[in-house]
């Protein structure tokens, strides 16, 4: 039987670990060296050898792994991770008995008790991410406890964690149950999308912005002019014109936006020749707005953390002041501007702070009219506030 792997906690970091924060990081162990393969079940002990906490070794950029148990005698098997995702579904009753809402997450990392993995819900398919070796490890174990503790169509998977940072995708990612016909067709708070759980790492949409679509759709949309920036398939133009507004206009690098958006419009009875559908470098696209002195009423400025195209490298927390600048001077005065990020590396004041510094520069006044972070399925705990990445700003900009 292999012996659990201890790991030394520097003396500043005890407290925290006690007081259930999840994350086994570098700085806080001594003796980091130990760590040989993924999936090891270690113990934190303190610098008298006193227990404190054990998880497993798994790394992904986040950290080393991640603590499952204050129990010295947890035994991490199925019975273990049965327990985990049954609590997990039983706090996302109300979203499985929504009829008009068939995709959400049913299981968020360690907020609900394991770090490294997460399981969403489409339509009666569920969709296992793995975020490292480690946790991927334990594959057998999770997937036996889901099956067990679901009524499923078809389960898939989405290895995360290759070292070169390529998508790993084998056997069309299917798991158990019935291969999906693809698309899929899913609803969230009424509206359609088509999901492809079989075609790499993204699927069509993503479920964090669902409260926020829906309030753009409510509050905002109605006779607007709007501009979805790094637009994907789209998901915030199909809300926004089932809103009411006049025009959408969708902005997005990748070749496939363009198909992927007219989908959506389509599914949803959207006349997407009367919207427009562009793919081309958000920057660009600002410089040639700027040009045509093009104006919006409602802008939607939801960019990755981190991209690269020819000529622009982003880095969210290096340039989100610069990209909102752009988008301000093509925003119609008192119209909205929808700041969004899912960077973990910053959060909601340092955010505000960017926006502050944007409106400055730009000689203009603001109003934070809303926000948001994660909705409710995305469940995150007080001690790692990390967990809680996404910062959502609807800011107004006054007129002079």
């Amino acid at each position: 039987m292999v012996k659990d792997i201890k790991l030394k906690v520097d003396a500043k970091f005890v407290n925290k670990y006690r007081g259930g924060f999840p994350l086994i990081f570098s700085d806080a162990i001594s003796n980091l060296k130990d760590l040989k393969e993924e999936g090891s079940v270690v113990k934190l002990v303190d610098e008298k050898n006193a227990f404190i906490a054990k998880g497993y070794y798994g790394k992904q950029n986040k950290g080393y792994g991640w603590i499952l148990s204050k129990n010295e005698q947890e035994t991490f098997d199925k019975k273990f991770f049965k327990n985990k995702i049954t609590a997990a579904l039983s706090r996302r009753a109300n979203l499985f008995a929504d009829e008009e809402t068939t995709a959400f997450r049913v299981f968020n990392g360690e907020g609900d008790g394991v770090g490294g993995i997460t399981i969403d819900y489409f339509e009666g398919f569920y969709l296992i991410n793995w975020y490292s070796l480690g946790i991927y490890h334990y594959r057998e174990a999770i997937i036996e406890a889901l099956k067990e503790s679901v009524d499923f169509r078809g389960i898939y998977q989405k290895k995360r964690f290759d070292a070169k940072g390529q998508y790993m995708m084998e056997d069309d990612d299917f798991v158990a149950g019935e291969r999906g016909e693809f698309p899929l067709i899913v609803k969230e708070n009424g509206v359609k999308f088509a999901v492809y759980l079989n075609e790499g790492a993204m699927v069509g949409v993503f479920l964090d912005q669902r409260e926020v679509r829906k309030t753009i759709r409510d509050k905002y949309a109605k006779g607007k002019t709007v501009l979805n920036t790094f637009s994907y398939t789209g998901a915030f133009s199909v809300f926004a014109a089932l809103g009411g507004a006049t025009k959408t206009t969708s902005v997005d690098l990748a070749n496939r936006s363009k198909p992927k958006t007219i989908e959506q419009f389509s599914l949803n009875g959207i006349d997407y020749d009367a919207q427009d559908i562009i793919v081309e470098d958000v920057f660009h696209y600002f410089k040639y707005a700027g040009r045509k002195n093009l104006k919006f009423d409602l802008v939607v400025l939801d960019p990755p953390s981190f991209a690269r195209s020819k000529k622009v490298v982003f880095s969210a927390d290096k340039d989100y002041t610069k990209l909102l600048k752009e988008a301000i001077a093509i925003t119609e005065d008192d119209g909205v501007i929808v700041a969004s990020t899912n960077s973990s590396s910053f959060g909601m004041s340092k955010f505000k702070g960017f926006i502050q510094k944007a409106f400055e520069d730009s000689g203009h006044n603001y109003t934070i009219v809303e926000q948001f972070s994660l909705p409710e399925d995305f469940r995150t705990v007080k001690e790692y506030p990390q967990g809680n990445y996404l910062k959502v700003v609807f800011v107004k900009k006054l007129s002079l």
